[in-house]
């Protein structure tokens, strides 16, 4: 199954993302999940950046909470709105929201 995950809370989550299995997995950042994408907490990126998956963040919630693309760690795309429509899709079958 190829299995898109939205996540949108900056602190909760990772441990939903554990208990998942896809054969193709891709976690979209949308609101608050942002900072999953841009935030270093002692020097350490966010955990959810270790799982096996293709990476997204909703450019339009970075720009609203003052971040840049510049500001995004390279494993993560930034994506538009248009962007996330055409995964849902053409790349995963099935999309959940955390």
């Amino acid at each position: 199954m190829k299995l898109g995950v939205f996540l949108s809370d900056y602190r909760s989550g990772a441990d939903v993302l554990d208990r998942l299995t896809a054969d193709k997995l891709g976690i979209i950042f949308v609101g608050n999940g942002v900072y999953c994408a841009t935030i270093k907490e002692n020097g350490k990126t966010s955990s959810v950046l270790e799982k096996k998956a293709a990476y997204y963040v909703l450019s339009e919630d970075l720009e609203s909470r003052g971040f840049s693309a510049a500001n995004v760690d390279g494993r993560v795309k930034v994506v538009t709105y248009g962007d996330v429509v055409d995964l849902i899709f053409n790349d995963y079958e099935k999309t959940i929201w955390i």
